[in-house]
């Protein structure tokens, strides 16, 4: 269990991610009736006839409980459908979203981009901030190892080696880490609950558990204690690099 008073800025945020994408996939469908797309793109068409300038689009999508990047999509598409001979593609779409000055419309331009800007759990600069974090967070764990002075394979040497699917990083040589032989350590910034951490076992960790054994998972904004119940099958949980581990040629690793 978790409690809201103990935990930080950066872990609220990431459950509060995490909940509205959960509220967004159930709602999803609804928007993406043929009834909803036509109803939003008049609705845009008679606002911005209205005012242009006005954040119709961003207004619009906070009316309908809707994610602003994600309704920028739809009405992009529907207004491509309109005014090109061939339906857009999906690169075409997501170039459009990445820099709208790309749509032959300095309205909807404006309209998308204010979308994308004002947009906290979708749309392409939140996926930029979410891989920078990622990122951010391998390199700590990079830096934790070599302190360590942990031998150890990242996730670009196993590709060149020919693996497909790997962890953040393999190490040369296993350790124990409260009493339990890891194998490997995989790096997720974000909070560890229940949706999330099933698809990831499904999706990669039984995959390295199968292909390189047990191993540890760090998430680094927290996770659901119930959640780390796998232990004795190989698979381990924790909120942070661990203090205590051992190497299993060398004792101790270097405080």
């Amino acid at each position: 269990m978790y409690t809201h008073s103990s935990q930080s800025q950066a872990t609220l945020l990431s459950i509060f991610s995490q909940e509205y994408q959960k509220h967004i996939k159930r709602t999803h469908a609804k928007h993406h009736t043929s009834e909803a797309i036509e109803s939003y793109y008049q609705r845009y068409l008679d606002g911005v006839g209205r005012n242009g300038a006005a954040p119709v689009l961003l207004e619009l999508a906070n009316e309908v409980d809707y994610a602003p990047s994600l309704m920028a999509r739809i009405i992009l598409e529907r207004f491509l459908q309109e005014h090109k001979e061939t339906p857009p593609s999906k690169s075409v779409i997501n170039s459009m979203l990445r820099d709208p000055s790309q749509i032959p419309d300095g309205v909807l331009a404006n309209q998308v981009y204010q979308c994308i800007v004002n947009d906290c759990c979708y749309g392409p600069l939140v996926d930029c901030i979410k891989h920078a974090i990622g990122h951010e967070h391998e390199v700590l764990l990079r830096d934790l190892l070599l302190e360590k002075n942990l031998s150890f394979l990242d996730e670009d040497q196993l590709r060149a080696k020919g693996y497909d699917k790997t962890p953040d990083f393999i190490l040369q040589v296993p350790v124990a880490v409260e009493g339990h032989i890891i194998h490997w350590i995989e790096s997720k910034a974000s909070f560890g609950d229940e949706c999330s951490h099933h698809a990831y076992l499904h999706d990669q960790f039984w995959s390295y558990w199968n292909r390189f054994g047990p191993g540890l998972v760090i998430y680094w904004y927290g996770f659901i204690q119930e959640l780390d119940c796998n232990r004795e099958r190989g698979i381990l949980l924790e909120a942070g690099f661990p203090t205590d581990i051992v190497t299993l040629c060398h004792g101790r690793a270097s405080p």
